[in-house]
């Protein structure tokens, strides 16, 4: 699910980055991978590590753009994408647990 949202969010800021920059895109595709190790998912191993341990998020896109245009996208993409920046930035998360009743 992570890195579903991951290209899902890349891909509607990819998308409105270009209209702003008034790059035509007849088309493209995004995809991501991670490495993770699922013996610590999985509770197989208690010292192996539980998350993934890397991302890559690979970018195709169908344009006649110049390659300067196309790395100011993938600069301003990556700048305004809420997930990437979150993913890079190492946010800290906050549990709070209420119980029942």
């Amino acid at each position: 699910m992570l890195l579903q949202a991951l290209v899902a969010c890349a891909g509607v800021t990819l998308s409105a980055v270009a209209t702003a920059l008034e790059i035509e895109l007849r088309g493209g595709r995004l995809r991501a991978e991670g490495v993770l190790d699922f013996r610590g998912t999985l509770g197989v191993d208690k010292v192996a590590p539980v998350g993934f341990k890397a991302i890559r998020l690979q970018v195709e896109l169908d344009t006649d753009a110049p390659q300067d245009r196309i790395a100011k996208l993938m600069q301003l993409t990556e700048r305004y994408c809420v997930v990437y920046q979150t993913l890079v930035g190492g946010v800290p998360v906050e549990v709070a647990h209420r119980g029942a009743g």
